[in-house]
């Protein structure tokens, strides 16, 4: 080959180039096989707490990336004798097992897995169900649900409407000479004869001034709204719950914001059951 080069000029150059690009994809055709089989792998490890198949992982691997850290990290050992609950994000299922026996079973609804850019650009939020082990951290009877900032941009681009956010000792001019302001723990319209009245919110119904959606401060009535995650709720952590729901046609379909959705007479069972610190799978 060096006698190619010497001799052959540029095209000697250009097939030296085209063996180390071939070098090059076969490298990475070999890597991306690697990670699907671990993609598989970790997936069968979450399933059936197979603690065995970790150890043999983590030798393999090395360690080599940060989710794989994070999801060892996170599960340092079996739950042993205790129950614990397995998700399943692509069947939309959920088990809560003793060892290989089944206790209870259901369908649930996960996350979309859709994307919302923020206002200005140049980010999103990604509504998906988060894969590893968590743990239920707490519970709650008839949970309000406090919506997010994302909430109020996804309704204002449905309907087509502005967004403007009420911060407490401001007040918003609305059309018909009254104004919206904060009393309290509520939003009120205040009307020039001097009469104020608190305005409602729920999910789908919020309030409107002036052809803008209004986003109400954190800790008023009007950013509370009842009914919408259901009867009961498991908390997961980081905003996470197994939570029921105001919609129990959309069980068994990718559609919440990144929670586990049940029915209600599904979620009350295992609010009955499972306790507090119960490991929980999703993979």
């Amino acid at each position: 080959m060096l006698r190619a080069i010497r001799f052959g000029g540029r095209h000697a150059w250009w097939l030296l180039a085209a063996v180390f690009a071939a070098m090059a994809l076969t490298t990475r055709l070999l890597s991306a096989a690697a990670d699907a089989r671990w993609e598989r792998d970790v997936a069968r490890m979450v399933f059936n707490d197979n603690l065995e198949l970790l150890r043999r992982l983590r030798a393999d691997a090395g360690q080599a990336t940060d989710s794989l850290q994070r999801l060892m990290s996170g599960a340092p050992e079996s739950p042993g004798a205790r129950p614990y609950l397995v998700v399943s994000v692509a069947e939309r299922r959920l088990w809560y097992k003793l060892g290989d026996s089944v206790l209870f079973g259901t369908q649930v609804a996960t996350g979309s897995g859709k994307t919302l850019v923020k206002e200005g650009g140049g980010s999103h939020w990604k509504f998906e169900t988060p894969r590893g082990r968590l743990v239920v951290v707490s519970k709650d009877s008839m949970p309000a649900w406090v919506p997010p900032d994302w909430h109020f941009v996804e309704q204002a681009r449905k309907r087509g409407l502005g967004l403007v956010r009420l911060h407490r000792g401001q007040s918003l001019r609305a059309p018909d000479g009254s104004e919206v302001t904060v009393q309290g723990s509520d939003v009120v319209r205040r009307y020039p004869d001097g009469r104020t009245v608190a305005l409602r919110a729920s999910d789908g119904r919020e309030i409107v001034v002036g052809g803008n959606l209004l986003v109400p401060p954190f800790g008023t009535n009007q950013r509370r709204y009842p009914e919408v995650l259901g009867t009961r709720r498991l908390n997961l952590g980081d905003g996470y719950a197994l939570h029921g729901t105001n919609r129990p046609e959309t069980i068994g379909q990718a559609v919440s914001h990144g929670c586990v959705r049940l029915r209600n007479e599904d979620v009350e069972w295992l609010y009955e059951h499972v306790p507090v610190g119960t490991p929980v799978y999703i993979y």
